[in-house]
Order: structure tokens, then C-alpha cells, then sequence
């Protein structure tokens, strides 16, 4: 960065900026060099925005995972303490994971001593290979492996269809190698996160992050914003834990998807509205003897216009929660 009172940079500090860049640049894998250029590149475009003293959080698209945006498409962030980092999920490709990676290291040098990941979907978890050189923790809920080893080659096989070779380059499954299974607490040197596993409500293995320091929590997908929410464990159960943790105190949250950083608890509102409609209609449906097929074309309409991607989630929503509630 240029001297603050020079607008120019002189001859040698852009020599000295580039030989660092390219010594950054071969010390880095493949991916993780692909994403610094393309950063060199855009250098006004930050990957990642500071959001609370310390806490950084990269906004993904509200889109589907295709070669343009390479699997970008869910929130992703980072913690720094005074000893290490924190980094809570890595988006959906190696790519994703490298460009991450990258806003790390233009912040701080510090080492990176866990890779969180807030649940098995492929969009959150996919970017870990990026993070493998480091070394780190990579903490999940004590369900997380056992789901994600179940749909691996799935995940696998459907992404790469998605993105392509190129943009699906170096992407593997990276396991957890630290289960969280009751609140606990990490520390980053003078710098205490708080880890709780959830009951069953987004998935089974709903994992949420509280940075004590500056009151942000990263809530993973139990909070989507714009991109309609997403159902692969309990409608009742994600309803029971939005309740609880309204009532928790925060200074804001990172949701799975929209903004970069929301109020709390306003953030969860629409979503449990959503999910309170459908349970309402659903229910109705079932004591008047209506079937699955009915549901799905009927229940929920009401919420269309308020959620993007509704089109390509929301029957499937109807099905999971229609499951559920006819044995209640």
C-alpha cells in the first residue's frame, strides 16, 4: 500500500510490491496462486470485509454452483486472534477455498489453527482442501463426518458436473479431524470463540460460532437471507432452535447466505415465518387427508415473492416437512 500522504507510488515500491507478490505467489498451490492473480488483478475488490474488529466475512452469490462464479455462492469468514485464526467455512470449490485463503493472509500472517465448518453441505465445505498446507483443526459438529462421508461422492460427482474441470480443479472432501459434540471454547490467543453444536434443524450437524470478543456469531445456514431457506433435517426442530437463539444476545450474525453481516435477531425472522407457513399449511393439508402431491403445489405460495431461488428449493422443502409432520 502506498504512503498515505503519496498518492504515486515511486519506481521501487511497485518493484518491491511486485517481487513480494510473486515470492507470495510461488510459495502458494495452484489454486491458491490462481485466485492471488486474479486478486492482483481486481485489487479494489475485497474478498473478504472487516466486519467487527478482528472479524472478516466474505459474502457468496444467491445463485446456483456453475463455472462463472465456481462454486461462490455461500458466506464464508475469518477470526484473528493474537496468536492464530479461525476460519468458519471455505465455499464451495478449491478455487473459493484459495481466494479465501488469500484474504487471510493480506490481513495477517498469523498461523490459521482451525478450519470450521457450520455443516456438510458442499457449498460451505468444499474450499477446504485450500486450507490442507496449514495445517489446521478442521472442527466440525460430531455429526458432520458421518453425514458428509455418506453423500461425499455425490457431492463430488454433482459439483464437478456443475462447475466444470477448471473450476472444480484440486476440490476434495476434507474430513473433520476435531468433533464438537457440547459448547466449546477455542482460543486464539487472547481471543475466545465459542463453538456449539445444534440439535437437528438446517441438517443434523448445525454447528454455530460465537466470537465472544465483539458479539458476531456465525450462524451458518440456520439463517438464509434472500436465497430461499434450504430444509435437510427438521422443519420442527430448525423452528425450536431460531426460537432459543432469539433469545440469545448478539451484536450481529453472519448468515449461510445474503448479507455479509445482519442485526440480530431480525435476521431470522423471515425465516421463521417461512417455516411456521409451511408447518401451518402442511398440517392442515394432513388433517383434511390432502397428499404429498397436493402440498407441493399448493402449500407456502404465499411466500414466493420474498425469496430468491424459490422455484428450484421450495417443493422439495414442502416434501422434507410433509414427511415429518404426518407422523407427529
Amino acid at each position: 500500500m502506498p504512503d498515505r500522504d503519496s498518492p504515486h507510488p515511486d519506481r521501487r515500491s511497485l518493484l518491491r510490491a511486485a517481487g513480494a507478490l510473486a515470492a507470495l505467489a510461488a510459495a502458494l498451490p495452484r489454486a491458491s496462486r490462481t485466485a492471488q492473480a486474479e486478486a492482483a488483478a481486481s485489487p479494489s475488490v475485497s474478498f473478504a470485509v472487516e466486519i467487527a474488529p478482528g472479524v472478516h466475512a466474505h459474502q457468496g452469490q444467491v445463485a446456483h454452483s456453475a463455472p462463472d462464479n465456481e462454486g461462490d455462492i455461500a458466506n464464508a469468514g475469518f477470526i484473528v486472534g493474537r496468536e492464530a485464526v479461525a476460519v468458519i467455512d471455505t465455499g464451495g470449490s478449491a478455487r473459493v477455498g484459495a481466494r479465501l485463503h488469500a484474504a487471510v493472509r493480506s490481513v495477517t500472517p498469523l498461523p490459521i489453527r482451525y478450519v470450521i465448518n457450520t455443516h456438510m453441505h458442499p457449498d460451505h465445505v468444499l474450499g477446504n482442501a485450500a486450507f490442507e498446507a496449514d495445517q489446521p483443526a478442521f472442527v466440525g459438529h460430531h455429526k458432520l463426518a458421518r453425514g458428509l462421508s455418506a453423500r461425499a461422492e455425490r457431492y463430488l460427482a454433482v459439483n464437478k458436473e456443475a462447475l466444470g474441470e477448471e473450476a472444480f480443479a484440486d476440490t476434495k472432501i476434507v474430513l473433520p479431524t476435531l468433533a464438537i459434540s457440547e459448547t466449546t471454547t477455542l482460543d486464539l490467543g487472547g481471543r475466545a470463540i465459542e463453538l456449539t453444536p445444534e440439535k437437528t434443524a438446517h441438517t443434523d450437524n448445525d454447528l454455530i460460532v460465537r466470537d465472544r470478543e465483539t458479539g458476531t456469531v456465525f450462524l451458518g445456514d440456520l439463517v438464509f437471507s434472500e436465497h430461499v431457506p434450504t430444509l435437510d433435517g427438521s422443519i420442527l426442530g430448525w423452528i425450536s432452535v431460531l426460537d432459543a437463539l432469539a433469545q440469545a444476545p448478539a451484536q450481529r450474525v453472519v448468515p449461510g447466505h445474503g448479507p455479509a453481516a445482519m442485526a440480530w435477531p431480525d435476521a431470522a425472522k423471515p425465516v421463521q415465518h417461512y417455516l411456521e407457513v409451511l408447518t401451518r399449511e402442511i398440517r392442515a393439508m394432513i388433517k383434511e387427508n390432502r397428499t404429498l402431491s397436493d402440498a407441493t403445489t399448493t402449500v407456502g405460495l404465499s411466500e414466493k415473492s420474498a425469496w430468491k431461488l424459490f422455484e428450484d428449493y421450495h417443493a422439495r422443502n414442502v416434501s422434507a416437512a410433509f414427511a415429518e409432520l404426518e407422523w407427529e
